[in-house]
């Protein structure tokens, strides 16, 4: 009798505990956004940018899939960071149908902007189904620019003495990396917008030295402790979250994104990085 109950009590803490999990998984976690905050060094950074800060958000997933309310109360937090600088790194919308144009407008009256400039770059679902509709990218970028964040394709943006190269998505239709990097300037004090990190092992970069900031992977969303996430959505399985060495002059940095693709995290906190800038 003793054992029975013994067994019993295991099973229904057993599932207690699995019920609590899932909870946390679905309704805590996936909106517990946390404000990361870092040092950038840069070279050639003016004497003026110095303490500046640049704030990076990326993938905000506006859709069905969770309620995007609360993308806008997180805007609002990040907000009153007051940011010098705001950069997104793609993913605006889980794209199903135009609905979704609506649905971004609402968020976008809540956008966050950098006193001294906000640019952003386009992802794999700003182009809709399997990745190859230019003209809801297009739709995209009319709203963001419409918004205040120019948007980079393949192209580059001198602000204040920081120059932000932003690359166009790796999955989609109009990757032309050769197109901005052919007039690279090592002189100048220079960042890159890439959401995809799998670019960072392609021969594209033209002997670029400093950082780059990435998506896309969410860091997993979910992951055991001290163990790497089961699924992520590159190629080179190290490009999961945080800052990464590339040791050849090129720092990455993966934000775990601030929206899901669906609602569900489990030791991967949705994430809005802060950058200290500072004179490399």
């Amino acid at each position: 009798m003793q054992r029975r109950k013994f067994i019993k009590r295991s099973a229904l803490g057993t599932l207690g505990l699995g019920l609590l999990t899932g909870l946390y998984t679905w309704q805590i976690e996936p909106f517990w956004l946390e404000f990361v905050k870092k040092k950038m060094p840069i070279a050639n950074l003016p004497d003026h940018l110095v303490g500046k800060t640049l704030m990076q958000i990326s993938d905000v997933h506006v859709g069905n899939r969770f309620d995007y309310n609360y993308i806008i109360d997180s805007f609002k937090k990040a907000q009153d960071l007051n940011p010098d600088f705001v950069v997104y790194t793609g993913d605006y919308v889980s794209y199903e149908d135009e609905q979704q144009f609506d649905q971004l407008a609402t968020v976008l009256k809540h956008v966050v902007r950098g006193s001294l400039g906000t640019v952003g770059i386009l992802g794999n679902h700003d182009y809709g189904h399997n990745w190859r509709q230019p003209s809801v990218a297009k739709q995209i970028t009319d709203q963001l620019e419409g918004s205040g964040v120019q948007i980079l394709r393949n192209a580059q943006k001198e602000l204040s003495g920081l120059n932000i190269i932003g690359f166009d998505d790796l999955w989609a239709v109009n990757f032309k990396p050769a197109e901005v990097m052919q007039y690279y300037d090592p002189l100048k004090a220079n960042l890159v917008l890439c959401h995809n990190p799998d670019v960072c092992d392609l021969d594209v970069w033209n002997n670029y030295q400093g950082w780059i900031l990435a998506g896309h992977t969410h860091g997993g969303q979910c992951k055991a402790p001290f163990l790497k996430a089961p699924l992520l959505p590159v190629k080179n399985k190290r490009y999961d979250q945080g800052e990464i060495d590339l040791n050849d002059g090129r720092t990455l940095y993966i934000n775990r994104a601030i929206g899901h693709l669906w609602q569900v995290r489990f030791n991967v906190r949705p994430e809005i990085t802060l950058f200290e800038l500072q004179q490399a």
